[in-house]
């Protein structure tokens, strides 16, 4: 599909809004489905339906209105994009999203296919999570099989006596429970695969979380070449498996021993990947559009070392943060989502710093952040 056709977007979020930017800019139209009016990826827009996405009827509105649809993030029923697929080319394909947004068909798909996964069980009662849980060992993580993302849906527990409340806390019919892994760090690797099977990969990040909320990444991630080429390539080996058309974002827990255990998958762009807007050759949202409009990747070369930092709605505690204070270094490039209702933890935007080597850019934006807050912070390495 060449510039001047219309691509559906299901989803009207940030990662919406960064694919809709890519996409004006090359030339394509862009329609929005999203629930919420006036939301971050239908400003951009040349049409926003306001709809719940099992709207059947509107989605087959959207859907004959477009070229091809695909979507941003995975909290959206999989049925909704069976409905949508004999109107319109979907892509990744439904099947994709099926086995993506449940925790247990996603495990169950990597070991079936041999990547390497953290031990795990699949439970369905309190009382089924606390033996489990004895048996495998303390501590470990209870996780809601169904969505969840941001650490939504999952516990630690560090004993039998924490499986109750844990359950009652998740309210889900089913979870996965999961071997704790102890790591040296988190990595994740963006991948775009086309109809062709072509596939390239962006560096990995190195990412650290707060409050289970991805605080910062890191590109390249600071781990040995090594370690880097297996996590891309299982990454590309994962999107293979998969057949995805699109975006796959995998991440990884980095052992002690510089093993790698895969945590999650995202069939679509990714928050670590942000800073590929900025610095590299190709973003992944425009590496996104290509795949699914049926034209060459791009190249996905870094161009300079980046750190992004997540700004959450928690900035806003004291008023409007101070940006030209953020922005007194040219280096650093501010995002904002154009969200109208600021909530703690709510990502509200990011910005990245571009310098010539990672320690440069991981100290400036410790010190992006302080000028921000008016206070001194530092960076630390995970």
């Amino acid at each position: 599909m060449l510039p001047g056709g219309t691509v559906g977007l299901i989803g009207g979020g940030q990662l919406g809004r960064m694919f809709a930017i890519a996409a004006r800019r090359m030339g394509y139209r862009v329609h929005t489905l999203e629930p919420a009016p006036d939301s971050p990826a239908g400003q951009i827009s040349d049409r926003e339906i306001s709809a719940a996405y099992d709207d059947l009827e509107k989605l087959g509105e959207f859907a004959r209105g477009v070229d091809v649809v695909t979507f941003e993030f995975e909290n959206i029923s999989s049925a909704a994009l069976e409905h949508v697929a004999p109107l319109r080319p979907v892509r990744p394909r439904p099947e994709v999203l099926h086995i993506c947004q449940n925790r247990a068909r996603e495990k169950e798909f990597l070991q079936r296919h041999g990547f390497p996964v953290a031990g795990h069980r699949v439970v369905e009662s309190a009382a089924e999570a606390a033996a489990e849980a004895a048996a495998m060992g303390f501590p470990c993580v209870l996780k809601t099989a169904d969505f969840g993302y941001d650490g939504k849906g999952q516990s630690k527990l560090g004993s039998a006596a924490d499986a109750s409340e844990a359950w009652t806390r998740l309210g889900a019919p089913r979870a996965v429970l999961e071997e704790w892994v102890d790591f040296r760090c988190e990595i994740s690797v963006v991948c775009a695969r086309d109809a062709s099977g072509r596939v390239e990969s962006f560096p990995p990040s190195e990412n650290l979380h707060r409050n289970h909320i991805l605080y910062r990444s890191v590109a390249p991630a600071r781990v040995d070449p090594s370690i880097a080429r297996e996590a891309e390539l299982l990454a590309v080996r994962i999107a293979r498996a998969l057949d995805v058309v699109g975006l796959l974002a995998v991440e990884f827990f980095v052992r002690r021993d510089g093993s790698l255990v895969i945590n999650e998958l995202a069939p679509r762009p990714h928050n670590s990947g942000h800073f590929t807007f900025d610095a590299c050759a190709t973003s992944q949202f425009e590496q996104q559009l290509r795949a699914v409009c049926g034209l060459p990747l791009g190249s996905p070369r870094l161009l300079t070392p980046a750190v992004m930092v997540n700004l959450l709605g928690d900035a806003w505690a004291d008023g409007e943060p101070d940006w030209a204070a953020l922005l007194s270094d040219p280096d650093v490039k501010l995002h904002l989502y154009g969200k109208s209702e600021v909530r703690p933890g709510r990502k509200m935007g990011h910005f990245c710093v571009l310098k010539p080597t990672v320690e440069e850019a991981v100290q400036a934006a410790a010190e992006a952040e302080a000028r921000l807050f008016g206070r001194a912070e530092t960076l630390h390495r995970a």
